[in-house]
């Protein structure tokens, strides 16, 4: 087990990784808006497992592929990038038609897209990977033991499923969301911008590592 001191180091850490706005945070409020807070609790859980992924990918090593494999992080990157500019497509389309009228929280539709988008967002995105392998190797020795492995990877994991349900949870039942919800088309068009302007970031930022373009910062 980690010493209580590493681990609260090790939580805070992940903690402002995980509260720090980006296409995450984006990604949880759009399906809080057309699904309601149940919606929006399901991309969380489901974001936390992707992280959970790469957390465990870390743990056992299998991150340092993008170390030693440069291009497996170039492809991980340009296939996120065209999954953001198709959710950028689906969100400018959501704007232009009516708000469905299915009553939020019963639309099994939503959950499932919720459920998809909020995984693949995390686990499409390979500086997730980066960052537990340069958070984890402050914390990970050769001789550690499976149950400390396994609570880093249970820490990250709760922490960024705690913070996105709990953010879910508050815009779902708050006196925002019926305004959110009839504004929407306003909504689904920022976010889509939102996402276009994310997955150009994440394009240039590849062509740099070819030594190509000049380098732009891509939100969390």
């Amino acid at each position: 087990m980690l010493s209580l001191h590493d681990w609260l180091l090790l939580a805070s850490v992940c903690a402002l990784g995980a509260i720090t706005p980006g296409i995450s945070l984006a990604v949880i409020t759009r399906h809080t808006l057309l699904g309601g807070h149940k919606a929006g609790v399901t991309a969380a859980i489901a974001h936390a497992i992707g992280v959970g992924f790469w957390a465990t990918a870390t743990v056992t090593g299998l991150a340092v592929l993008f170390h030693r494999y440069p291009k497996l992080e170039l492809l991980f990157s340009l296939t996120g990038a065209l999954f953001l500019l198709w959710m950028a497509w689906k969100s400018w389309q959501a704007g232009r038609a009516p708000l469905n009228s299915t009553p939020l929280d019963t639309n099994v539709e939503a959950h499932h897209g919720a459920a998809r988008d909020g995984f693949l967002v995390a686990f499409l995105n390979p500086k997730v990977a980066l960052f537990f392998l340069a958070l984890f190797s402050q914390f990970l020795q050769a001789d550690m033991g499976q149950l400390a492995r396994a609570q880093m990877v249970l820490t990250a994991i709760f922490i960024d499923g705690g913070w996105y349900v709990l953010v879910a949870i508050l815009l779902g039942r708050s006196r925002l969301l019926p305004w959110l919800r009839a504004h929407h088309h306003w909504v689904e068009r920022a976010t889509a911008i939102l996402l276009v302007i994310i997955a150009a970031s994440v394009v240039v930022n590849s062509l740099l590592d070819l030594g190509v373009a000049p380098r732009l910062i891509m939100p969390a």
